[in-house]
């Protein structure tokens, strides 16, 4: 049997770059086709699949975090420290929850079973205040018809 291939070095290409910028700036935590869409503001010729590439690799260097959230698509978090979300139930939008993790439940739960924990993800599911605004007014629209 042979031996693998050799790694590729791969470096910090500019539009590695310019995603990991535009990343950083945003509140939301978007997918890629979200992502996609600001990047190619300031690069014009870049592909989704470039994108695609390129956040994977960020990924994999530990410069972004994928976001396994409940929801089909995949989120991306220029965030990488421990952290938990908070993800709307209509848009799918997903943003960090203002508190410090809860390192007692891990101990908690190794005194109670057998498992050994190495960590937890807590994401909070509801309804984010634009979304809440668009319900209100709707409602609030029907109500006022004839």
């Amino acid at each position: 049997m042979s031996d693998p291939p050799p790694k590729r070095r791969l470096r910090m290409t500019r539009q590695r770059r310019v995603i990991l910028e535009e990343l950083k700036k945003l509140k939301a935590h978007p997918t890629a086709d979200e992502v996609y869409e600001v990047v190619r503001e300031r690069l014009p010729r870049i592909s989704l699949s470039t994108v695609y590439r390129d956040l994977e690799t960020l990924c994999e260097w530990g410069k972004v975090r994928l976001l396994e959230v409940g929801c089909a698509k995949k989120h991306f978090d220029y965030d990488t420290r421990d952290h938990y979300h908070v993800r709307c139930a209509r848009c799918g939008r997903v943003e960090n929850l203002p508190v410090e993790p809860f390192t007692y439940l891990e101990q908690a739960f190794r005194d109670l079973t057998d498992y050994e924990v190495t960590g937890h993800k807590l994401e909070l599911i509801g309804i984010c205040p634009e979304c809440k605004r668009k319900e209100e007014e709707e409602k609030k629209s029907k109500e006022e018809a004839p």
